[in-house]
């Protein structure tokens, strides 16, 4: 459970995206700075020289340099021992070789190789413009669904400011009985609120949880797109997930 409980840490504080973000337009123009508001059609972005009103419909990318490669954590132990995915992503099918597993996801979105990874990740996805996010992890653990459940709720807490847990609802997930969690938060040196939305499909001792997120305005626009790709799992096969370490 300690090993459970880690890697959920580690995905919420390293994955999140912070401050310092860099914009790219349609023009070329490259703006850097603080994403002050976001609202379905406009950002708002405080820079050096005042603020800006930016359209969604002309930005092509937006970049969160904490979470770039070049300033990724060295390799350790724990992160060396995660196994090399074998993924896909053609159209909207995504398919995970290593995971046995596959998810249908908006046509605009891509394999995000910038968000750092914790042991037990099997990918890692976004939108082109890094506003929409999904990650998913698969690891054993030999309690209940609803104990599993409260080690992410525990996590999350530790994780975001202003944590609340918005609601919760059984499902059932590629012929499983699963849970959806949803909460929101502020994570480490943001300064608006997260929107997430977690599946929990337990297999046996080991637990699929996929987790989606955006800025909190963008979310009620968003939660139907985010419930068709997390209700779209479906497991191609057996898979043995990242059994628990006897290191501390």
């Amino acid at each position: 459970m300690r090993r459970v409980f880690s890697i959920l840490l580690l995905f919420f504080v390293a994955s999140l995206p912070v401050v310092a973000e860099e914009i790219s337009l349609k023009d070329g123009t490259k703006i850097v700075g603080r994403m002050t508001a976001v609202t379905p059609d406009k950002i708002e972005v405080e820079t050096g020289y005042g603020k800006l009103q930016l359209k969604r419909s002309d930005i092509v990318t937006i970049s969160f340099p904490e979470n770039g490669p070049s300033n990724a954590p060295q390799p350790t132990a724990a992160t060396m021992d995660a196994p090399k995915i074998d993924e896909s992503l053609q159209g909207v099918r995504y398919l995970n070789r290593t995971g046995k597993f596959s998810l249908d996801v908006p046509q605009e979105w891509v394999i995000d190789p910038d968000i750092r990874r914790a042991p037990g990740t099997f990918t890692a996805l976004s939108s082109r413009d890094k506003m929409r996010f999904l990650m998913v992890i698969q690891e054993e653990y030999p309690g209940s669904l609803e104990s599993y459940k409260e080690l992410t709720v525990l996590t999350a807490r530790k994780a975001l400011s202003n944590y609340e847990e918005v609601a919760q609802s059984n499902v059932t997930i590629d012929g499983k009985a699963a849970l959806l969690v949803f909460y929101r938060g502020i994570p480490p040196k943001g300064t608006y609120p997260i929107a997430f939305i977690s599946a929990i499909i337990p297999a046996g001792n080991t637990y699929t949880k996929m987790t989606a997120w955006c800025v909190e305005p963008l979310f009620h626009d968003m939660q139907p797109t985010f419930e068709k790709m997390l209700m779209s799992y479906r497991s191609t096969g057996s898979v043995t997930a990242a059994a628990p370490s006897s290191r501390p």
